[in-house]
């Protein structure tokens, strides 16, 4: 009897951001220092919305959580959200991570809490922390040196960075590597287009 291996693979489901956002954060970080010891800067091009951290996933679940994002998107409206401010996590004076905010929307809202809902029936936990929708900008690694970085930060909280459609949500694949992690799509799920 042979023991086949179920692959196992780490996933999260986003809103991929359109390449002007993408432009102005890469634009950001250069007047930033991209070199900035203590500080690993996402790459522009890796920036998305998180609405769901998955984890590791074994392959033959995959489809059903495709039948499920197709459905849920299905139902959904495409809708326009604001890009707004910049802060770090838990706060500028003790950063660990920083990011760039979304301005709060109720079609957001109800779109991950839909995902929330049908991933924890396959058995993915609830988030318990409240919903804080944010694109990671950078991780602090070490706070020696970064206080140029996050006074930078700071004058841009109120900036206004866009507003973007939302029309497609993402179900990726990540690959972590010593050079940071790698993002690739598995699958896009259309929201309704009236």
């Amino acid at each position: 009897m042979s023991c086949r291996v179920v692959d196992v693979m780490r996933c999260f489901i986003a809103i991929d951001m359109p390449g002007n956002i993408k432009d102005a954060i890469a634009g950001f970080i250069e007047k930033c220092g991209p070199n900035s010891k203590g500080l690993r800067w996402v790459p522009a091009e890796n920036v998305h919305l998180t609405l769901k951290f998955l984890g590791d996933v074994k392959e033959d679940l995959i489809p059903e959580i495709e039948k499920r994002l197709a459905l849920i998107c299905m139902r959904r409206d495409v809708f326009n959200i604001n890009i707004r401010g910049a802060g770090a996590f838990p706060n500028f004076k003790y950063p660990n991570v920083l990011w760039i905010g979304i301005d709060e929307s109720e079609e957001l809202k109800k779109l991950y809490e839909d995902i929330e809902e049908s991933m924890s029936d396959l058995g993915f936990e609830k988030e318990d922390r409240k919903f804080s929708p944010h694109l990671t900008i950078g991780r602090v690694k070490d706070r020696k040196g970064t206080e140029p970085v996050i006074k930078g930060l700071y004058a841009f909280k109120d900036t206004f960075w866009g507003s973007i459609e939302v029309n497609e949500v993402l179900l990726m694949r990540s690959i972590l590597k010593t050079t940071g992690a790698e993002y690739s799509k598995i699958a896009g799920f259309k929201l309704f287009k009236g």
